[in-house]
């Protein structure tokens, strides 16, 4: 496939709605014509009198489309209106051609709730709806949905101050690699001699990014031990890095302690004790579905008995609020087979329910074939059912964001139990608040709490690179005084 931009500098956005219908698909671009074939995407700007007329033609599957769009030169914003624009006219070629209409327009970005958030505080609500559906061509659904999650999020906020900051912890180990994923993991059995060791240094890591909290005044609110999979570790490894938590952090200050327990097959009393016991509120026990064919499809090794049993076990040692995962869209699965999945997560009562979008990267070893307008349209049938069985069952949204190359181009969200939400995930994902990260893969994120200024730090990836340049990781880690010190000038 070729995308052609003639007379424009707007390669970029057209690249990223092609994506949403061809996320897979091989693309290059070019600035020359090229005569009309299958595969090709010309977009192109020529000046008329009084402005530019924008046009978009397609050609795929033995069909050609071409739409055009005019942007008049008395645009305060008119390099702005040309691309969107464009962007319209090239849309509305492909969904001509491949019959799916994307609920969420021409919005290709990862937070549409920061978007939504940002145009309320800036032109009211009314407007902030009126853009999203006339200009950005969202759907009336998805802009109720945005404009819940933006109410929702916004009582996050609120308790953020200029002091607040988060924390997060890596553990990069999983039992399998589940088919669908592109994480930087690595499974238990080819990481066993690594683990010690990696988890002793995380616990410095720990320390070292406790004492630039206390050093720079700032208040740890909320802290997440993700992954992965951090109960593919043992007990005693879970104990040394919660201890590390207990010594350095002042958790009387925490509003959240959440950790991403993640695969029931991981999951025993022994290690969810050591957990309440070191004062976790929040943990995750992550079905993403309940039927076994499915699971056996994308590689995970235990039973939808597990999922019981795990949920059961956390429920008696304590746990007031878990959180499940499911997964909408993956290989195998129908509309009618994620309800059930999601009907029985329901029943079990947890306090939040994440519902994600199958999102694929090239290095998973999961394929789709040539059915993705199918897959996308099944699986916003799924996501409709979602906000439906849980608006019914009393969730609510609170926070969501997008993946790249998730199916359709459509959404992650949290719901939750009135007063439950996960504040790490609205901190982190609306980035509000410096994020201080500690493990293989990592990236803490400082925040200006006076400006949208974020820098950030990035820890190396693999748990090799992190055990053996530790001392260089540490060394990194000074930029988190140096950027505190210049917001002082």
């Amino acid at each position: 496939m070729q995308l052609i931009c003639l007379n424009h500098r707007f390669g970029f956005e057209m690249e990223n709605i092609i994506r949403i219908f061809f996320p897979m698909e091989k693309l290059s671009v070019v600035t020359e014509d090229l005569p009309d074939e299958d595969g090709i995407f010309r977009t192109a700007l020529t000046a008329v009198p009084d402005g530019a007329c924008l046009t978009a033609t397609v050609s795929l599957f033995g069909r050609t489309e071409t739409q055009q769009r005019f942007v008049s030169d008395s645009s305060a914003d008119f390099e702005d209106d040309c691309e969107l624009m464009l962007a319209s006219a090239l849309c509305s070629c492909l969904t001509a051609l491949t019959g799916y209409k994307p609920p969420w327009g021409l919005l290709t970005g990862v937070r549409p709730s920061k978007l939504m958030r940002r145009l309320i505080e800036d032109d009211g609500e009314a407007a902030a709806c009126d853009r999203f559906m006339k200009d950005l061509e969202v759907s009336a659904d998805k802009t109720a949905l945005a404009k819940s999650v933006a109410k929702a999020e916004d009582e996050v906020v609120a308790l953020s101050d200029a002091k607040s900051c988060s924390q997060y912890v890596s553990i990069p180990f999983c039992p399998t690699r589940c088919s669908y994923c592109s994480f930087v993991s690595h499974s238990v059995q080819s990481a066993a001699k690594l683990i010690p060791q990696y988890t002793q240094l995380l616990c410095e890591e720990i320390a070292a990014n406790a004492r630039y909290a206390k050093e720079l005044g700032l208040r740890t609110e909320t802290f997440y031990i993700g992954g992965g999979t951090p109960t593919s570790l043992n007990a005693q490894q879970l104990r040394m890095i919660t201890d590390a938590v207990r010594n350095h952090i002042d958790v009387s200050s925490l509003r959240e302690y959440t950790v991403e327990a993640g695969r029931p097959d991981t999951i025993d009393e022994e290690k969810l004790k050591v957990l309440y016991d070191a004062g976790v509120t929040r943990i995750s026990v992550n079905p993403q579905t309940f039927s076994q064919k499915i699971l056996e499809n994308i590689g995970r090794n235990h039973s939808t008995e597990a999922i019981y049993k795990a949920f059961s076990q956390a429920r008696e040692v304590g746990f007031s609020c878990i959180n499940m995962d499911l997964i909408a869209g993956l290989p195998g699965d129908t509309p009618d087979g994620f309800t059930e999945s999601l009907q029985r997560a329901i029943e079990l009562d947890p306090e939040n329910i994440t519902v994600h979008t199958l999102a694929l990267k090239r290095s998973s070893t999961l394929v789709t074939g040539n059915t993705w307008q199918q897959a996308a349209q099944e699986t916003s049938e799924m996501l409709e059912s979602a906000f439906s069985l849980l608006t019914q069952a009393g969730y609510l949204p609170y926070y969501m964001y997008r993946q790249s190359k998730s199916v359709g181009n459509l959404e992650n969200v949290g719901w939750c139990k009135p007063g439950t939400q996960g504040l790490y995930n609205v901190y982190m994902m609306e980035e509000i608040h410096t994020v201080l990260a500690a493990g293989g893969g990592a990236v803490t994120k400082l925040k200006d709490p006076s400006s949208t200024r974020i820098e950030r730090i990035f820890n190396f990836k693999y748990p090799y690179e992190y055990v053996n340049r530790f001392e260089e990781l540490l060394k990194r880690k000074e930029l988190i005084a140096s950027f505190y010190a210049s917001l002082d000038t």
